[in-house]
């Protein structure tokens, strides 16, 4: 099918304000449940998400022209701008590079646009709206605290703690369980790292970045996709050597992110070793603590550690049939990792599982 250009796209955008007046998509609860489990009509119409179409005059204002003291960020084919609108709100307007020729490129910008419309969860980035002058624009709320990445990986940053980085976790997978299995639709994200994963003022983590994502839809149980993208590291083996995709790719990719709160070492280090493979060895040992961040000086809570090692151990499984689903690292209330093990109990669960890894 030929892909359509962003011109095409002007009448979609033609108007300035775009709301969900009708009916509140079914599973958009901000509670992670599923439909039969989501709050009233009432509380959930105060939640309705909404986009806007912004002018170019609006963000180039709001950005000071773009400004490069402004850029926070930057990627393959975009760049990110901290801007601030006429009634004080911060924003993160992420620009399509000018030098971006590839279509390819452009396709993914606008899946962005297509999978963010359908979101509504705090533990995913809020897409306030997008402009289509000069350009292809996202306009986001602006999480001041940065990425996890900037964070975890700065040397020049104070160490995070132990419970700023199991709240990442618990976040994280909550996020993670809505796209898969409580959003109006079926999303893939295909690219969870650390750098995509944004962090509130309260250090509450939002999942960002979806111009991999995929739509699966219900009847189908996996995607089969060319060419391989993703970030070496965070690639579940089925998908790099096969190109098959479902849930269970993001699951692998969560899996190297828990290892990273773990250990605050980065997904592949100076030798080209993955994080993974570094530290299934330890796990299949049981020395758990060997995994652990140094710098955190013994500070962390031992239950919650052996909770977060375990579930990273059963997300690295090669197989991507041994792998859980997020669905069943949460309760019936979404309670991350409440599992029934007590602490001596995890240490030798780690050690057993990982055997099978």
């Amino acid at each position: 099918m030929r892909y359509v250009r962003t011109s095409s796209l002007k009448r979609l955008f033609s108007f300035k304000r775009q709301s969900f007046d009708g009916e509140f998509p079914k599973g958009c609860g901000f509670n992670g449940e599923e439909e039969n489990n989501t709050s009233s009509t009432a509380d959930a119409t105060s939640h309705r998400p909404t986009w806007k179409c912004f002018s170019y005059q609006e963000i180039f204002h709001a950005t000071n022209g773009f400004l490069s003291e402004n850029m926070v960020g930057r990627g393959g084919y975009a760049e990110v701008y901290r801007g601030v609108l006429e009634d004080g709100e911060e924003i993160a307007v992420k620009m399509l590079t000018k030098a971006t020729d590839d279509e390819r490129k452009e396709k993914e910008f606008l899946t962005e646009i297509g999978t963010l419309a359908h979101v509504c969860h705090p533990n995913v980035t809020s897409l306030l709206g997008c402009c289509i002058e000069n350009g292809l624009y996202l306009i986001f709320q602006f999480s001041s605290k940065g990425s996890v990445a900037s964070i975890l990986h700065n040397e020049k940053s104070p160490t995070m703690d132990w419970e700023i980085r199991y709240k990442i976790a618990v976040g994280t997978a909550k996020g993670l369980y809505y796209l898969h299995k409580s959003c109006p639709r079926r999303i893939i994200h295909r690219d969870i790292k650390a750098s995509n994963i944004l962090l509130s003022e309260e250090y509450e983590p939002q999942i960002s970045d979806f111009g991999l994502a995929k739509w699966l839809p219900s009847q189908w149980t996996h995607h089969s996709i060319v060419p391989i993208e993703g970030t070496f590291g965070h690639l579940a083996p089925e998908y790099f050597m096969h190109g098959v995709v479902d849930e269970k790719t993001d699951v692998f990719a969560f899996g190297v992110l828990c290892l990273e709160l773990i250990s605050g070492k980065k997904p592949v280090d100076n030798s080209h070793q993955s994080l993974h493979s570094w530290a299934k060895p330890l796990l299949n040992r049981g020395v758990i603590e060997e995994v652990v961040d140094p710098r955190l000086q013994g500070t962390f809570d031992s239950t919650q550690l052996y909770k977060l090692a375990f579930a990273a151990s059963l997300c690295i499984r090669a197989s991507s049939t041994c792998r859980p689903t997020m669905s069943e690292f949460n309760t019936e209330t979404i309670n991350f990792l409440e599992y029934i093990f007590r602490e001596d109990q995890f240490a030798e669960a780690c050690c057993n599982e990982t055997k099978y890894i």
